[in-house]
């Protein structure tokens, strides 16, 4: 049994279905998706989830494990380029993952001495990403000392226990390229200043191993996983919320909803924390309170024009840094500089807009409901923040955005709450070193012996390619690893965990 249909329970459906298992899914929404969700709004097609989308090659193994593949089922366009990145002293810099191209752009922006420098960065990412892609990123720790491994002292020769903003500033001088290889510190839920530099590790995914936009929008993804799981015997029960859970001593016998009872010998989990642990009747104690991601603030705006300088993905940064950063993970206070995601889909795919439209989407990171604003009103403070926004990007050169807009849709992080994201953010637990690896909340809960845990907030994280992996070792917990057979080459499963 698997709970929740986003990305997380799709990937465990799919490679619970590839050991040979029959996996019933129970969704509360009337599709798949979860986070990964779709919005049709006034003839736009709008993803109300991620937009990027790195490492195809993990959601691949999901549809391998049931003899499919997933660019036999998605459309995946690369973009060229990755990013666009416009800085607030009229510079801009378009980040190529291919090497030639981006050592030959950062030549044309901050010089050939700065050029070389990205050389011997981007090999250190590289390096940093395949000595984690195993041990560390598709892999569960039931004890710390897991981690005492040779691969461990070559992270820790690589310098990444020490803090990521140092490690890039060891490479690049130009201050401004040192924000486009660590602002994806804010995914973990970190400051830069702070965060480890292991988790630079999503900048190589970012800016080098590729971004991709599936045609139809990044929606096309989890109703690919979906199909593909349906066809290979999964049962989708669709629009059924899941109310409690029956238990026979420390089993999980079914899984109840508002009408059915459904009988299971394992049951994985992927709603939010705080959902699970209520299902569950219990939460595992820790010696201190989980610290939640900062949240977002996301403007869906369709358009009747759009802005040619704005790529598929456009990095909007202030002329602040550091003190943006203190504001959402410390004070609580809305950034009064802000850097912005600005994402253009219909770039890539106008079939996402009526014909002659265009669609936008705004990300400007904001502080959780600990400690944010949010913890006091969003239902009056929304209208207005949207409107400084709409001034901020006029500001910035997409003039008229305004009048512009003919339907939109604002999120904030009440709204984020009310979808059971714990703290009003959809990027769950912050990636502190308190709460990364062996020290995150785990996919197993002690006192239940057949139930697992998936999704952004258990082993290993935040994003698209960690929450697919995270499906893929609550599955294994189930089935066991699988390893091959060295006489015929084909996958076989071993047992342990919480299989019966």
């Amino acid at each position: 049994m698997v709970v929740g249909a986003g990305l997380a329970g799709l990937s465990t459906t799919l490679h619970l279905l590839g050991a040979g298992r029959r996996v019933t899914v129970v969704e509360r929404d009337p599709r798949p998706g979860g986070r990964a969700g779709r919005l049709e709004l006034g003839g736009y097609l709008i993803d109300t989830g991620p937009t990027v989308l790195t490492m195809p090659d993990i959601a691949d193994e999901a549809f391998a494990a049931v003899g499919t593949s997933l660019r036999d089922r998605v459309d995946l366009i690369p973009l060229h380029p990755a990013y666009r990145a416009r800085f607030a002293d009229g510079s801009t810099l378009d980040v190529h993952t291919d090497a030639a191209a981006m050592e030959a752009e950062i030549e044309r922006f901050a010089g050939g001495a700065e050029a070389a420098r990205y050389h011997r960065l981007r090999h250190w990412l590289g390096e940093l990403y395949r000595t984690e892609r195993g041990r560390f990123l598709d892999a569960d720790f039931d004890s710390p000392f897991q981690l005492l491994t040779p691969d461990l002292l070559r992270l820790a020769a690589l310098g990444g226990f020490g803090r990521w903003e140092a490690r890039i500033a060891r490479h690049l001088r130009d201050e401004r390229l040192r924000r486009v290889f660590s602002f994806q510190a804010l995914y973990a839920g970190v400051p830069p200043e702070r965060a480890l530099a292991a988790y630079a590790v999503i900048a190589f995914m970012d800016t080098i191993a590729g971004v991709y936009f599936p045609r139809g929008g990044m929606y096309a993804l989890p109703r690919a996983m979906a199909e593909a799981a349906a066809e290979a015997g999964a049962e989708f029960r669709y629009g059924q919320r899941v109310t409690g859970l029956e238990r026979t001593g420390d089993r999980v016998s079914a899984v109840l909803t508002a009408d059915a009872r459904i009988p299971c010998d394992a049951v994985v989990l992927t709603p939010d924390l705080p959902v699970t642990y209520r299902l569950l009747g219990r939460a595992p104690r820790r010696p201190t309170r989980l610290r939640h991601a900062p949240s977002a603030v996301v403007l869906h705006a369709g358009c009747d024009r759009t802005w040619p300088e704005l790529a598929h993905h456009t990095l909007s940064f202030g002329h602040a840094w550091r003190g943006t950063f203190r504001q959402l993970t410390r004070t609580g206070e809305l950034m009064s500089d802000p850097s912005l995601l600005i994402t253009r889909p219909t770039a890539t795919d106008p079939g996402l807009a009526p014909p002659g439209r265009h669609l936008h989407y705004v990300l400007a990171p904001c502080p959780n409901t600990d400690i944010g604003p949010g913890a006091v009103d969003w239902s009056g403070l929304a209208p207005r923040y949207r409107d400084s926004l709409l001034r901020e990007l006029d500001r910035r050169g997409l003039t008229g955005i305004a009048s512009a807009i003919e339907t939109e849709c604002l999120v904030t992080p009440a709204d984020w709450s009310g979808l059971g994201h714990a703290a009003g953010t959809p990027f769950s637990a912050a990636h502190t070193f308190g709460q990364t690896g062996p020290f995150r909340p785990r996919n197993l809960v002690r006192g239940t012996a057949n139930a697992v845990l998936a999704g952004c907030g258990t082993t290993p994280g935040v994003g698209v390619p960690p929450v697919l992996l995270s499906g893929k070792l609550a599955a294994a917990r189930i089935t066991g690893p699988r390893k091959r057979a060295a006489a015929t080459g084909r996958t076989i499963p071993t047992t342990r965990g919480a299989r019966r």
